[in-house]
Parts: structure tokens; sequence; C-alpha cells
């Protein structure tokens, strides 16, 4: 917990825009009942390997990330991922995001005739970047 508040303090405040701070709690799982659980704590090392795990409000893991610690993740790319997760569970599936989708955004209606004209429907509203 005391490298997360250095982090968060020290170099997250000065990456993050909006306030500063990053706008979810960090978890700290000092001897690895968590990271077990999930199969990411190295009894070895005695550290997690760096992962993300979204959790929707029925407690089902709906996305996931692990990466080694020389690979930084992306900070900007998961609170994209959970809007996504948002936006589509308050549809109630009626509503897809495509790859590379952001708020506001064209999103997919799934169903027989999406089938086969996905590329055609992403690339109308999408942009490579």
């Amino acid at each position: 917990m005391f490298v997360h508040k250095m982090w968060n303090d020290d170099e997250l405040s000065k990456m993050i825009k909006a306030g500063g701070k990053v706008p979810f709690p960090m978890l700290s799982d000092p001897g690895g009942r968590i990271g077990s659980a999930y199969g990411v704590y190295s009894e070895a090392m005695g550290v997690e390997t760096r992962g993300r795990f979204i959790i929707d409000p029925d407690g089902i893991v709906q996305g996931f990330e692990v990466l080694t610690p020389p690979v930084g993740r992306n900070i900007n790319e998961s609170l994209r991922q959970v809007q996504a997760f948002q936006l589509v569970r308050a549809s109630g599936g009626a509503e897809a995001t495509p790859s590379g989708w952001k708020p506001g955004k064209k999103v997919l209606k799934p169903g027989p005739g999406l089938v086969g004209k996905v590329w055609e429907e992403w690339s109308t509203d999408m942009a490579f970047d």
C-alpha cells in the first residue's frame, strides 16, 4: 500500500489530467490471498504479477489484463473499457462496442443483420488512432 501511495502521489498524479488521482481504489494484497484467487500471485517472489481486473456489479469478471513488470499499462485504455462495459450493461446487451470504441462514437446493434457487415458498420465512424 505504501508503494501505491508513493506511485499515486509522485507519478500517477502527473499522468492523469482530471484530479490527479486514480478514480478507483487501488488494492494491496499482503500475503497474496486475492492474487492467488485470480491466478496472478507468485509464491516464489511473494508478489502478484501486475494485473487489472474489471468486475461488474454482479461480481463477474468482464475483462482482465496481466502484464509482466517491464511492460507498462495504459490507464486510458482501462477507463475506456470500463465505459464500454457500462454502456453494454446499460443497454442490456442491445448495443456492442467495436474495436477502438470511445464514448460518443457509434455502437453496434448485435443481430443477424450485422453478420458479415461489422467492418462496414465499424469503418463508417471509427478512426484509426
